[in-house]
């Protein structure tokens, strides 16, 4: 048994490539690829650096002395001098010109604009890969009629395919705007020490050209096509607040999509993968919990929670830097992005091999069938004549009714619906009850998701889930 704390996300939630992506080895490798991006823009831009400085920082990029770093740190108290002059030991030649011109979050906000895209991207190919699931589900069961709920009481009639369609449709809607979020994701680039490029304007002998192509070319090495234009020392954290509000949403659609397994389950019409080993209760052997779905809520709820936590820590800065924001992002950015990444996980693993009981629920909508119409009938009543007020209460009171006689039976004997049994049996008919739930479902998938798959199709790329 370890002695220490150890993050659930990291042993039993979250995925070896996104808890890679927030780990200190990334993050110290990536303020090393931007102090050797730095010193390569500033070579080109005139400044007396050699390319054997250079390619000593390279040769030594990834070899990272992480207990050389904590001694000094314990002695500078200042985590980016430590890696620098931990990064200089390795490089002699190159250590007087480490960090030229820049100031701390040079490297440590860019560091994060690029982790924020580079999660948001294994985000958005899982999404997309979650949103091939599901429409392959949803047109399926386009057809498969089924009980809807309202108010988890019965309600008109929908499909299994419709229903699908209203969760896939949320998870579309989150795979856009987490898409919109990495295209425009800027780059802090190059701001010094309170954001007005002074040190960099007097390296370069006050050429704002040479200013501005240095910042450029830094970028263009990251993959960014776009720059923060106004910053104080660090990048606006209401970019942070953005990415955890996608975060936020996406758990909200989670959230939901895991309650309607749960309810379903209930109901006997949707369950988890469950293994032949699995155990579904210690002390009842029939239990068949959807553990997987619970596990999604839980988590869905923690990721919500931390959305607010860029909301105040961009709230709280002041005027060009404040550094309370430091140890509030290290917590709250990573986790968020670990939480939304394990529900994920969890997403695919139960949309991999779902039971939809087709019959349980045909089965449940036949048993409904005589309330389910009663809309329906209300409509050609008042088309044959008859009041609506009047015809609304009549089927109230035929629905309460506890009689055994039919449905049938009972409104032909009532003059004023101005309906035959035939009429009745014909207005029950399960096809005309769910309204136009096939053809809604067509016309999404065709107009919406299978144009955004084919689009995004080259990004997917989802390793085999297995819990």
């Amino acid at each position: 048994m370890n002695d220490l704390y150890v993050s659930p996300f990291s042993t039993r939630y979250c995925s070896p490539e996104m808890s890679r992506l927030f780990s200190t080895r990334h993050k110290v490798g990536l303020f090393r690829k931007l102090w050797i991006a730095l010193a390569k823009a500033e070579k080109k831009a005139g400044l007396p650096i050699s390319q054997k400085q250079i390619d000593q920082m390279v040769d030594h990029a990834d070899q990272i002395d992480f207990a050389k770093v904590e001694e000094y740190e314990k002695k500078f108290r200042h985590d980016v001098m430590a890696h620098i002059h931990a990064f200089g030991d390795l490089c002699p030649e190159a250590k007087p010109i480490i960090h030229l011109g820049a100031t701390s979050s040079y490297v440590t906000d860019n560091a994060d604009l690029i982790q924020l895209k580079e999660a948001l991207t294994i985000l958005s190919q899982k999404i997309i890969h979650i949103l091939g699931l599901l429409s392959n589900l949803a047109e399926k069961h386009a057809a498969d009629p089924c009980l809807s709920f309202t108010h988890f009481q019965p309600a008109q009639p929908t499909t299994i395919g419709k229903r699908i369609c209203l969760w896939l449709q949320d998870f579309y809607l989150d795979a856009q705007e987490m898409n919109r979020l990495i295209h425009e994701m800027p780059l802090l680039g190059v701001k010094g020490a309170t954001g007005t490029q002074s040190s960099f304007l007097a390296l370069l002998d006050g050429d704002h050209k040479k200013v501005v192509q240095l910042e450029q070319e830094i970028a263009a090495e990251f993959g960014f096509s776009k720059i923060i234009p106004i910053s104080g020392q660090t990048y606006t954290r209401k970019l942070d607040i953005h990415a955890l509000n996608a975060i936020e949403s996406f758990a909200a659609s989670a959230h939901k999509f895991a309650t309607d397994i749960r309810l379903l389950a209930h109901e006997g019409e949707f369950f988890e993968p469950f293994s032949s080993d699995q155990v579904g209760s210690s002390a009842m052997p029939y239990k068949r919990n959807p553990i997987y779905s619970e596990r999604i809520c839980g988590l869905a709820r923690f990721a919500i929670s931390l959305s607010q936590n860029p909301a105040y820590t961009t709230a709280t800065q002041w005027l060009e830097r404040s550094l309370d924001d430091s140890s509030n992002k290290r917590l709250a950015i990573p986790e968020a992005f670990l939480s939304a990444d394990a529900i994920l996980n969890l997403m695919a693993y139960i949309l991999t091999n779902p039971h939809i009981e087709v019959e349980t629920a045909n089965a449940s909508f036949e048993r409904n069938i005589p309330f389910l119409c009663m809309e329906n009938i209300l409509m050609e009543s008042v088309k044959r004549g008859a009041n609506r007020q009047d015809i609304h209460e009549k089927l109230k009171k035929i629905a309460f009714d506890s009689k055994k006689e039919t449905l049938a039976e009972s409104i032909e004997k009532e003059k004023d619906f101005h309906l035959s049994r035939a009429d009745v049996e014909k207005i029950a008919n399960p096809k005309l009850l769910i309204g136009r739930a096939k053809e809604q479902v067509a016309d999404f998938l065709k107009s919406d998701i299978h144009p955004f798959l084919k689009k995004h199709s080259q990004k997917i790329s989802i390793a085999p889930i297995e819990l």
